[in-house]
């Protein structure tokens, strides 16, 4: 199946009705709002969790009565929602049913391409004799593993204190202003992880800060694990939920978000017999068979959202819903800030003061009746983060103000 080939589509899906689409599948419209942490991530397959915050905030906006205890609740306590890096080697949190299908397919992508970089590294910039990286990762990896089979979560920093087989680091690159050094400990953890051996813990910082510690995923799940998928299964059971949450979109739109190639896509919409859709800005697009209903949008609708929501990170090609504001929206390595919507198009950003409350900067001229429900939905997320104020390294030039 090759989108080049611009297979003959069975009807069009306008821009209209994308963000249409998008305001019911993603739970913001307020009649779709659901009632739980768990459904949010559903809504939406997972969330960027690369920001701490984020993951709360993008549950807030997405529900109908919800606090910060009910988002750690889910995280870990009843552990319904699992943090794992997957899609473009980034953060999410994921349903934990769905990590069967992670394990097999993204992660176990980027876990060949990350250990083939580490070996790479430790033997070029001299921590192990070239030809010994793979036996040396193997020992430290076994290592790590026997450590954490007692069921006490650790971070990286007590590992590498408690561990001697990672307890060191490799200097990169030492002639440049960029290189430094590099400790062993939590590139051996981002391997783990990814292969779907280890995974983050309890959080021991503040719900907004991101401090993990680290256990085996068999004594995460209460050794109950799954059994494991075929890759091609797992690539389909991602796609196939990302057609229903985020369809229409291309195979380029899908292929960025996995991380993964034209191959790989074109292979799970045959497989999954998706259906070419004719886009506004002449694409293919595809559509689930079951999926082919014309939608339309319940209701006006507003919301704010954080910095790497699932939403706007969620296509490559985002003109349909930004606009000509993308270039004020993210920062210089294309990560998104902060958004502010009105039916489905982002009028702005917005941002906190040192009191934390929540201040707009819109990018579009807007009714008075807009800019006052914009204001009340600011104070709203204002009396809900409580005065604490959510920071980022990089943000957006719209959220400079």
């Amino acid at each position: 199946m090759n989108n080049d080939d611009a297979p003959a589509t069975i009807r069009s899906v306008t821009n209209e009705e994308r963000r249409a689409r998008l305001a019911i599948r993603h739970a913001l419209a307020p009649s779709t709002h659901v009632r739980s942490p768990e459904e949010a991530a559903h809504a939406v397959v997972s969330l960027h969790a690369t920001e701490a915050s984020s993951v709360h905030i993008s549950c807030w906006a997405r529900t109908k009565d919800l606090d910060i205890h009910g988002v750690e609740h889910a995280l870990y306590e009843s552990r319904s929602l699992v943090k794992q890096q997957a899609m473009r080697e980034t953060l999410f949190v994921f349903p934990r049913e769905l990590l069967p299908a992670v394990w097999s397919s993204v992660s176990a992508r980027f876990a060949r391409i990350n250990r083939t970089r580490l070996i790479k590294d430790v033997e070029r910039w001299g921590y192990v004799p070239e030809g010994t990286g793979p036996t040396w990762l193997d020992t430290a990896e076994a290592a790590v593993l026997e450590h954490l089979s007692d069921g006490v979560p650790r971070s990286a920093t007590q590992l590498r204190q408690q561990v001697p087989e990672v307890a060191g680091h490799f200097i990169q690159s030492p002639q440049k202003s960029w290189g430094g050094k590099v400790a062993i400990a939590p590139k051996v953890l981002t391997g783990l992880s990814l292969s779907g051996k280890v995974t983050r813990a309890q959080n021991a910082g503040a719900w907004y800060t991101s401090r993990p510690t680290w256990t085996t995923t068999n004594r995460w799940w209460n050794n109950q694990l799954p059994p494991t998928l075929e890759a091609r299964e797992g690539y389909q059971e991602l796609i196939n939920r990302w057609l229903w949450s985020y369809g229409p979109g291309t195979v380029e739109d899908i292929t960025w978000w996995l991380g993964a190639t034209k191959t790989i896509v074109r292979t799970a919409l045959e497989d999954l017999g998706a259906l070419p859709v004719a886009l506004d800005d002449g694409s293919i697009g595809w559509l689930r068979h079951d999926d082919l209903d014309v939608i339309t949008a319940p209701e006006s609708w507003i919301a704010l959202l954080p910095i790497l929501d699932p939403t706007v990170m969620g296509w490559k090609h985002r003109d349909f819903f930004l606009g000509t504001n993308a270039p004020k929206l993210f920062d210089s390595v294309g990560n998104a800030g902060t958004t502010v919507w009105i039916n489905g198009q982002v009028v702005g950003a917005w941002n906190q003061d040192q009191t934390g409350k929540v201040h707009l900067k819109l990018l579009e001229q807007l009714t008075p009746t807009a800019s006052e429900a914009l204001e009340a939905k600011a104070q709203q997320l204002t009396e809900w983060l409580a005065g604490q104020r959510v920071f980022t390294v990089n943000p957006s030039e719209a959220m400079k103000f």
